[in-house]
């Protein structure tokens, strides 16, 4: 029995999501269709009119590639759009942390930042997220990082997840997840804990959530992308039990949670009205604005006392 239109079109183009996450390279997400909103028929991306039902078309978002990602050396995928803004941005406060950090002369090996400089930089901190109300650091410390390890294994996950979600969800569904999974994390690992963290493996979990979270309207197809990225989470939380590494699993299993959620729900790809795709545009101006704020206020009191 043939699959509705819609429904193969969704495995189709989740098969070929995950076969450029986490299959041979070379594989990727085809953009060359898409569906008609009218009667869900697969037809081409180009089309003003559906050759099926007739019914007439907005013209589709151009896409970089139709070959999803690029790749350097064949490996290393080239991230796109929001994703690079955002690698841009841990880069950026990297080596901000970094410079201040040498200017204190408590600089370390291996890129390590000084706790101090992270607190004034805007790492999460219980005691003063809870008692000083200083909450644009569950914002703030998704972008910061401890040292280079810390962040070049962090950027690594987000080069090759980023692009993908982006793919599957369209770049303002991805700015809006990518926070709210970030920040969810944070929100779990404040009420677990005082101290200070910082990093942005809460919403690269948060993006491995989401990929599962979607896998679920997939079928058996779903449940074999979902058996592997199950084994990402476990390594990742494994390794955050070793005594010798200082991991916030809890920002970690608050992104995955969240990211859980908000695949299950979110719809995938474009939407299908004006409406939805204005609301979702609105929603990634305003996580944008938060963002932007956030930095604002972290700046503000950047030479203030410590608490």
């Amino acid at each position: 029995m043939d699959l509705p239109p819609r429904i193969w079109f969704q495995l189709r183009r989740l098969k070929k999501t995950f076969e450029s996450a986490w299959g041979p390279r070379g594989q990727s997400y085809d953009t060359s269709h898409r569906m008609c909103p009218h009667c869900r028929a697969l037809i081409e991306r180009g089309a003003s009119v559906c050759p099926l039902c007739g019914g007439r078309l907005r013209g589709a978002r151009a896409r970089t590639s139709n070959d999803g990602p690029e790749r350097v050396l064949g490996v290393i995928p080239i991230p796109s759009t929001a994703t690079s803004v955002i690698i841009g941005a841990n880069v950026l406060f990297y080596v901000l942390a970094w410079y201040l950090t040498a200017q204190s002369g408590a600089s370390s090996g291996m890129g390590g930042i000084s706790g101090e400089v992270l607190y004034r930089l805007g790492a999460k901190s219980g005691l003063a997220i809870r008692l000083g109300h200083q909450w644009w650091r569950l914002v703030t410390a998704i972008f910061l990082h401890a040292g280079l390890l810390h962040i070049g294994m962090n950027l690594w996950c987000l080069m090759d997840l980023g692009p993908e979600v982006e793919s599957l969800f369209t770049t303002p569904k991805f700015v809006v997840l990518y926070l709210v999974t970030g920040v969810f994390g944070f929100v779990l690992s404040t009420w677990w804990s005082l101290g200070v963290s910082v990093g942005a493996s809460g919403s690269i979990m948060g993006l491995i959530g989401i990929l599962i979270g979607a896998s679920f309207h997939h079928g058996s197809l779903g449940k074999h992308y979902r058996g592997m990225l199950w084994r990402w989470v476990i390594y990742i939380l494994a390794f955050g039990l070793l005594p010798f590494f200082a991991v916030d699993n809890a920002a970690h299993i608050g992104g995955l949670v969240s990211g859980l959620v908000l695949g299950y729900f979110v719809p995938q790809g474009e939407e299908e009205t004006r409406v939805g795709e204005n609301l979702w545009t609105a929603l990634a101006v305003l996580a944008v604005i938060i963002m932007a704020g956030s930095f604002a206020l972290m700046a503000l009191q950047l030479n203030s006392p410590l608490q």
